[in-house]
């Protein structure tokens, strides 16, 4: 498994459009079967900032599968007015250190 972290800082868009088009953009992923799950969380002390999160099965089912894939698509017609917002994209390799209650 593979982390995809993007990192959006808002300054032409508002938070609840960015909300509302990954609510759409979701559908994407969940039908996808590169795609593990996911996660989008806002930062408390700066609301206009935001973080993405997409476990995949792997960089290359991500790049090649979802990306080439009959979701991708749609989800990038979501998300598109955001791109120019984002901060950090990159794939991340999850260590042994991990904890959770």
């Amino acid at each position: 498994m593979v982390v995809e972290y993007i990192r959006y800082d808002l300054g032409q868009n508002s938070a609840e459009a960015l909300i509302a088009a990954y609510a759409v953009a979701s559908e994407s992923l969940r039908a996808a079967p590169e795609c593990l799950g996911y996660q989008l969380a806002r930062c408390e002390e700066a609301p206009s900032s935001f973080i993405l999160r997409i476990d995949w099965r792997s960089t290359e089912e991500h790049l090649q599968g979802f990306r080439k894939g009959p979701h991708f698509p749609a989800f990038l017609a979501a998300i598109r007015p955001f791109i120019g917002e984002i901060a950090e994209m990159r794939h991340y390799l999850p260590t042994q250190l991990e904890w959770t209650r």
